[in-house]
């Protein structure tokens, strides 16, 4: 999707199917700095599809609301999805609303916007998603498609025209649904091919590092730049009870059928957005080796397992970058798990 004369379309780093456990390709950074800027949330319109909006910011922002119904561990979108889903290379919610349907090799089937939000309720949040049509769903839906499009129209200068209304049903299908339609004013002027790779989708593509990754040299760039913030045994942290900063392993983190227990996924978003508030402060190896630590760490068990971590690691992380099955400080990973944490 170009976007501006000076934004344009990189060419994808990856398939976006090359394994059955690949969350989200990444992509070379673009050379400019000129990302995708969202409207503002205070443009927010009042009325009924307003309060969709609304809420489906408030669910990325403080999904712990949803604890022990659909969310089984003490992450919030946005520890993942930073600054409520709009930095660029912190997977966007607006570059990842036009990604959507696509077919994802991890569920052998297309999945539309929606159902990729379940997924990460599932995996990620080690939780029970939503059904699809529920409110939750409607509502990051609707933040999501209120992000791009209010972003694409101040683009080329209708800040005061309001984001046209969708129904519940449209909204969960995403951007790339053949009958995802710009309005009028815009449909002349932004071109949708290659619409799932905006500038700024996903993570940025990070090189291999110049020497194998290292749970053990991991340990130590963790303690010397993540447990501040993470804890000594990845914990994350909490003030006055409530989840201020994520847990990286252990029974409050994502499980092993999240993307990010994958030490490349891990490594991308790491280098790129780590410390929060700095990011890029780590160097290539480093990412890569803390990243390699915290994934050889024990966590929720996959979703998908069926009693035999050996099968499990078998049908379903056979091509990953990851430790699931593998033996490491005497134990099999996966075999000592902690439970799902919203029970079906």
């Amino acid at each position: 999707m170009a976007l501006a004369g000076s934004v344009a379309l990189p060419v994808q780093a990856a398939d976006a199917v090359t394994t059955s456990m690949e969350e989200i390709s990444a992509q070379p950074k673009a050379k400019d700095a000129h990302y995708f800027t969202p409207r503002d949330l205070s443009k927010i319109p009042d009325g009924a599809f307003g309060d969709k909006i609304r809420r489906g910011y408030q669910l990325f922002v403080n999904t712990q609301q949803l604890k022990g119904r659909y969310l089984g561990n003490q992450l919030n979108c946005t520890n993942c999805h930073l600054d409520a889903g709009t930095k660029a290379y912190a997977a966007p919610m607006w570059a990842a609303y036009l990604a959507y349907p696509a077919f994802r090799k991890k569920d052998n089937r297309v999945n539309n916007f929606a159902e990729r939000i379940q997924g990460c309720f599932n995996y990620s949040m080690n939780g029970k998603a939503p059904e699809l049509g529920s409110p939750e769903l409607v509502a990051m839906s609707a933040y999501s498609y209120w992000l791009l499009m209010g972003g694409l129209l101040d683009m080329y200068g209708m800040q005061d025209k309001p984001v046209p209304e969708l129904s519940d049903a449209e909204l969960q299908r995403g951007g790339r649904d053949e009958s995802f339609v710009l309005p009028g004013p815009l449909a002349d002027r932004v071109k949708m091919e290659g619409r799932e790779r905006m500038p700024g989708r996903a993570f940025a593509a990070l090189p291999a590092p110049p020497q194998a990754y290292s749970p053990q040299r991991g340990q130590q760039v963790y303690t010397e730049h993540c447990a501040i913030c993470h804890g000594e045994q990845g914990e994350g942290r909490r003030m006055a009870d409530v989840p201020v900063i994520p847990a990286l392993w252990g029974g409050e983190s994502y499980n092993w059928g999240a993307g990010m227990h994958r030490v490349n996924t891990a490594a991308t978003f790491i280098y790129e957005n780590m410390p929060l508030g700095k990011s890029v402060q780590l160097n290539v190896q480093q990412a890569w080796d803390v990243a390699a630590y915290m994934n050889s760490r024990e966590r929720p068990q996959d979703p998908r397992f069926k009693g035999d971590v050996a099968s499990t690691a078998k049908d379903f992380h056979a091509s990953d970058q990851g430790y699931y099955g593998q033996t490491l400080d005497g134990a099999v990973l996966g075999s000592r798990a902690y439970p799902a944490g919203v029970q079906p």
